[in-house]
């Protein structure tokens, strides 16, 4: 900021800076956010969001704001999370690329989750559609921005799958979870983690414990080496679901000899805290 601020330099090249402060704002937000300081993550992302649209680059705003969205979503926050996602899709379809209104359109299916409710269900599973069709009109001739690349067929089935087992779908959720996991790359630590915790609850639903108890202790194993605090969040969401079956004695050793006297597998690697950038699920 304090090179744009401080120059003086032509329209275009002031439009240029703001996108890169803008894309910077959405890499350093993310950061953030899984780290779990959300006061910063909104700082920044909101930061970007002004000079993405300074720099009138309507895509670029778009995706800030739907991140800033999905936080929301996933802190408590559902309501506000839903009023942004929309508008983060509204303002910006117009002129945003297939994969951009696939991943509006996936952030908007999360929000209506989280907001609850048969209605916002509905509506997730509309999004989820609309996203597919989005993401269906993209080719090898569409040019989109560089931060879209990790936005595919493999990862909207990520969103529905979670979608699924949010709504307690386990029948859904479990064949495309294991469809998914068993196609990605093992070394991709943090989100092998957090797909893998979206089966555990989704086993559990299934009225699984044994086996999703098995799926916990892997999750518990790459959480150790994982500094995220959105993993550290999964982790305590599975521990919370399985004490569901305590009665199993199975089920009870399995989860608890995996966690440490603090309670928190994830203790030690979010001590040492190095950080790369991932998609934003």
């Amino acid at each position: 900021m304090k090179l744009y601020r401080e120059n003086t330099y032509t329209g275009e090249v002031g439009r240029q800076l703001l996108r890169q402060i803008g894309e910077l704002a959405q890499i350093a937000g993310w950061v953030a956010s899984d780290a779990g300081q959300y006061e910063e993550a909104e700082r920044i992302y909101r930061l970007g969001i002004s000079a993405a649209r300074q720099a009138e680059d309507h895509t670029l705003s778009g995706n800030l704001a739907g991140s800033l969205a999905y936080q929301m979503s996933n802190t408590g926050r559902e309501a506000e999370g839903l009023i942004l996602a929309q508008a983060a899709f509204r303002d910006s379809q117009a002129e945003a690329p297939p994969k951009a209104r696939a991943l509006y359109l996936d952030r908007v299916a999360w929000a209506h989750t989280k907001a609850g409710g048969t209605e916002n269900g509905q509506q997730a599973m509309r999004a989820l559609g609309e996203a597919g069709q989005a993401l269906s009109e993209d080719s090898d001739g569409t040019e989109s921005p560089a931060y879209l690349y990790w936005v595919d067929a493999g990862e909207l089935q990520v969103m529905e799958s979670r979608v699924y087992t949010e709504l307690h779908r386990p029948l859904r959720a479990v064949p495309l979870l294991r469809e998914v996991l068993g196609r990605y790359d093992a070394t991709h630590t943090r989100e092998m983690a957090l797909y893998l915790s979206w089966l555990a609850v989704a086993l559990a639903d299934a009225n699984d414990p044994e086996e999703a108890a098995g799926v916990a202790e892997r999750v518990f194993s790459l959480a150790s080496d994982t500094p995220s605090e959105r993993v550290a969040e999964r982790v305590r969401v599975i521990l919370g679901r399985l004490q569901e079956y305590d009665e199993n004695a199975e089920s009870k050793h399995s989860t608890r000899s995996q966690v440490s006297e603090t309670d928190d597998p994830t203790a030690n690697s979010r001590a040492r805290w190095p950080h790369t950038c991932c998609p934003s699920w």
